[in-house]
């Protein structure tokens, strides 16, 4: 059965105080330090992501205040920020005007806030003190609380939810942090992906080891906290094992029902078009000790022991970013994904201020009927009638023959495409396909999407003059099949167990490789991470050779993360067949270094 709740044990780190659960708990030990400051005014800060549960907190930690004779005086973060319609005006570089695409955004908090905030707090907490004659807790809450306070804080507590978490309130009507209004659902993520998550995510990246607990809000009735030393310890301590991030499922336009079954997922979700496992910046991890668990954002765990994770090579050529993806792309009984392009690392950086170029590749698990995949432009392509073919479609609303402009191939099982940055490609409909691919994700530039509309009933988005500008359009029917379509290439042998080669290529800063297990393969991690995903078979185990009572089972369509910190290690076929696995990381001869002074 696929695990959607996979836990990372702790294995070796001793923590200095118990994960504690619940509010009681939390506030039973935070507010004991509150009191031993011995202080006639204590400022105890609440920071935290956006679409945390603050007034949750807040609603028991008033009576704990009060039932220990103190006084409190409450202030909150959004009371300081500018104004919903400042903050468009003042970001309208990194939001835009365009629907879907923004400009990643590299400023600091501080600029959610007016100016003189840092100055007017400190006034009012000098103030205080003057005129407090009784014990008082003042409380300052909200993102962004720490830098409020100039760090000013006795006790302080940062509260965490995931990506998913945030992206489910969303749809429940969270707008983005300090905002007033959105257009719509794909304005939100805009917002979030382009500036909200930027800023928040590096704020929280650089000051979380200045608080005293941290404390996972993902189940807001039933926080669960730890000690930041200490969640630095567990974190150390995962990332020397194999890992496995907790899934991502999500239903898309275009969405199929294998993942569904697969998955065990309700039976009233209409589809499941994705599972992002692992996207770095969008999946959490969920770790184990004893009988608590704690869900923290895979981010962190690059934070804190990022050359652990991927090694020092990696870590000099991506600095703390996770640079390997893995997800599913489900359209058994769905529909094709849009006709689309991604674009090259200079535009990507120039246009967007992204990190790095959305190269892919495409891995057919299974398919049905007769699956087609599209990739690369047929012969007679040009690039002014294909321009003009979806631009009246976009007009007139009225589908076009796709393709007479994109090159149409039979899918098979276990047939690897990979997909250069300004190739034309999409899945059709009918498949269930492993992308393994550059972390970037968001960079899908639509050509032509058979004039679908969304979800919420509006015209889904093309970026033509996007993608026209990265279409390479010599990358036509016959180089696709010189330089795309390659057969397998055997590398190593283990017995009757075989590793060959599917796609690496200049060009592709991953690997792809498959390993065809029957029994056991013995490997090395070598300072290299490892990802590895259970395309055919039942069930399989990663075991270190150092001790053999560290080991990892896993099912299919699972992936797991061998950390470069693992070192030797052996794969093991748990079931009565011989089994698949997809094998990939960065390529041994890619060198280009992607992290600079301005994204470090």
């Amino acid at each position: 059965m696929f695990e959607k709740r996979p836990l990372n044990p702790v294995r070796q780190a001793l923590l200095q105080k118990d994960m504690v659960e619940g509010y009681d708990s939390l506030l039973e030990h935070v507010l004991a330090e509150v009191e031993d400051k011995q202080k006639d005014v204590v400022t105890f800060v609440i920071d935290g992501t956006h679409g945390a549960d603050f007034q949750a907190l807040l609603q028991k930690a008033l009576p704990f205040v009060q039932e220990r004779g103190l006084r409190f005086e409450v202030l909150d973060t959004y009371g300081y920020l500018k104004s919903g319609s400042e903050l468009r005006q003042h970001f309208q570089k990194n939001i835009t005007d365009n629907r879907a695409f923004g400009y990643v955004a590299d400023q600091k908090l501080d600029e959610y806030f007016r100016a003189g905030t840092q100055n007017d707090f400190s006034t009012y907490v000098t103030e205080l003190k003057k005129t407090a004659n009784e014990p008082t807790v003042c409380i300052v809450f909200g993102p962004g609380a720490l830098w409020v306070s100039n760090g000013c804080a006795d006790v302080s507590i940062f509260l965490d939810v995931s990506r998913e978490h945030q992206e489910i309130a969303h749809k429940n009507g969270l707008l983005n942090f300090g905002f007033s209004w959105n257009v719509d659902a794909v304005e939100k993520y805009k917002i979030a992906y382009f500036l909200e998550w930027p800023l928040l995510e590096t704020y929280r990246k650089e000051t979380l080891t200045a608080f005293d607990w941290y404390v996972d809000m993902n189940e807001p009735k039933d926080p669960v906290a730890l000690t930041v030393g200490d969640l630095q310890k567990v974190i150390r301590d995962i990332a020397r094992f194999p890992l496995r991030v907790k899934p991502f499922l999500m239903p898309g336009i275009w969405g199929g029902q294998y993942l569904k079954k697969v998955a065990d997922l309700p039976e009233d979700m209409v589809n499941c078009a994705w599972n992002f496992e692992p996207i770095a910046p969008e999946n959490s991890v969920l770790i184990s000790k004893g009988e608590h668990i704690v869900e923290i954002p895979f981010l962190l765990v690059m934070a804190f022991a990022h050359v652990d994770m991927i090694g020092e090579r990696n870590a000099r050529l991506f600095g703390d970013y996770f640079p390997v993806r893995f997800d599913f792309l489900d359209t058994m009984d769905g529909d094709n994904l849009s006709c689309q392009v991604h674009p090259k690392q200079a535009y990507v950086r120039e246009t967007f201020n992204e990190f790095m170029e959305q190269q892919e590749s495409y891995y057919i698990m299974e398919k049905q009927n007769d699956a087609k995949v599209y990739l690369g432009l047929t012969e007679d392509c040009t690039a002014e009638g294909f321009r003009s073919a979806v631009e009246q479609s976009q007009e007139t609303g009225e589908p076009i023959a796709f393709t007479d402009y994109v090159q149409e191939w039979p899918s098979e099982k276990g047939d690897f495409y990979p997909i250069p940055t300004g190739t034309v490609h999409c899945s059709g409909k009918d498949n269930f396909v492993l992308e393994i691919s550059a972390t970037t994700w968001w960079f899908t530039f639509k050509i032509y999407d058979y004039v679908r509309k969304d979800a919420d009933g509006k015209q889904r988005p093309i970026n033509i003059d996007y993608a026209f500008d990265n279409i390479d359009f010599s990358r036509k029917t016959n180089w696709v099949k010189d330089q795309l379509m390659k057969s397998p290439q055997l590398v190593k042998q283990q017995g009757e167990n075989e590793e060959y080669v599917l796609g690496e290529r200049d060009d592709l800063l991953f690997y792809v490789n498959r390993l065809h297990l029957t029994d056991r393969w013995e490997d090395d991690t070598a300072d290299e991470f490892v990802m590895f995903n259970l395309v055919e078979g039942e069930r399989v185990r990663i075991v270190s050779l150092e001790d053999e009572s560290v080991s990892v089972e896993f099912n299919y369509a699972e992936s797991y993360i061998v950390p470069a910190a693992f070192g030797a290690y052996a794969v093991e076929n748990l079931g009565s067949t011989p089994c698949k696995l997809i094998k990939a990381g960065v390529a041994k001869n890619w060198d280009v270094s992607l992290v600079d002074d301005s994204h470090a």
